[in-house]
């Protein structure tokens, strides 16, 4: 059996970040993805200004916006910012981007590979392969087989549904039909030669299917042309119970840390992942960016529990919040994983 100082399982943004921090200072780590191609994955594909947008190679951002359209029942509203808010990123491109720097810094990866055991020092393919560890990082998503080992369940999530739609858009639209979606929404993300449209919502307020079908309500009333087109599906996990369990390290999707209001992911994955990798190697390691992440991350968890609680009560809040985004009161980064406090 090989050992390995730390073995990552799931090769998404925060187990790529966690792995080329750790082999950069040559430490000894082994990535185990079940995909034979890393990168590609269901999601609207935007990130921030304030989280990622500003520290992306130029050559990774398809298109970038500085104006943001939202829409709801009773209200329309343009936002607009000297630096883009919003670009739009390929996840097959960020992916790869990353792989190439995990492969440059040491990190061994193991494609195609699917876990099949986890013991409290040791990972078993489903090959029968034998992997030790002296710490393991679930980067595993939103089932995460790590998750699981440690007996962490998962009650609260969103369902995120996306369709490719080929075309030149030129204009990103949020849609916050509570009749329709709940506390949830409908996007338009533009890329380089479509568009990621698509909707989400809370899982436990909105079923996977009633979503589905209230998105092509939706993108009906708007024009939006989806026949022949197969929309997408996933499940994203925010029900976060902690990242830390001794020797145990959970990031991203796998931790819960993704925006229960929004669905945004990719942030705290890096960020989570990130922390994981410079607590290993110092524990005393300062975690503020994570914990400010965390506070983020509750107050948008108890937004959507408490707008999903009551149809009126989500319409009031969510015209609310609108008339704030409008009037400036509020910034559009209180939206974001990524805004500083």
């Amino acid at each position: 059996m090989k050992n390995f100082h730390t073995i990552i399982i799931g090769a998404g943004p925060g187990g790529l970040t966690c792995a080329t921090l750790l082999a950069k200072q040559g430490h000894n780590v082994l990535v185990l993805e079940k995909n034979q191609r890393i990168g590609p994955k269901i999601c609207g594909g935007g990130v921030t200004w304030s989280g990622l947008t500003q520290h992306l190679p130029e050559s990774l951002l398809e298109k970038s916006f500085h104006e943001q359209f939202i829409f709801s029942g009773w209200q329309q509203v343009k936002i607009s910012s000297p630096q883009p808010i919003i670009s739009t990123v390929s996840r097959e491109k960020l992916g790869q981007c990353m792989l190439k720097q995990a492969i440059a810094a040491g990190t061994q990866i193991k494609t195609g590979t699917l876990v099949r055991k986890i013991t409290s020092h040791k990972i078993i393919t489903a090959n029968g392969e034998e992997f030790g560890y002296d710490f393991l990082v679930g980067a595993d998503g939103s089932s995460s087989l790590v998750r699981r080992f440690l007996k962490i369940g998962t009650r609260r999530s969103g369902t995120g549904i996306n369709l490719e739609v080929k075309g030149d858009f030129d204009r990103m639209e949020w849609h916050l039909n509570t009749e329709l979606l709940g506390s949830g929404y409908a996007w338009i993300f533009p890329h380089k030669d479509h568009a990621s449209i698509g909707a989400y919502a809370y899982s436990q307020a909105i079923k996977p299917a009633t979503l589905l079908k209230n998105f092509n309500q939706w993108a009906q009333k708007r024009g939006i042309n989806l026949d022949k087109l197969r929309p997408k599906a996933a499940l994203i996990n925010f029900d976060y119970r902690g990242w830390r369990f001794n020797n145990i390290f959970l990031v991203g999707d796998a931790a819960g840390l993704a925006s229960g209001y929004t669905g945004e992911g990719i942030f705290p994955a890096i960020i989570s992942g990130e922390t994981v990798a410079r607590c290993i190697m110092d524990p005393e390691y300062d975690i503020t960016k994570l914990k400010r992440l965390i506070r983020r991350h509750q107050a948008h968890s108890l937004f959507v529990r408490l707008t999903s609680s009551n149809r009126l009560l989500c319409k009031i809040v969510t015209e609310t919040l609108i008339a704030a985004l409008k009037t400036k009161i509020i910034h559009f980064s209180a939206l974001e994983m990524g805004a500083k406090e």
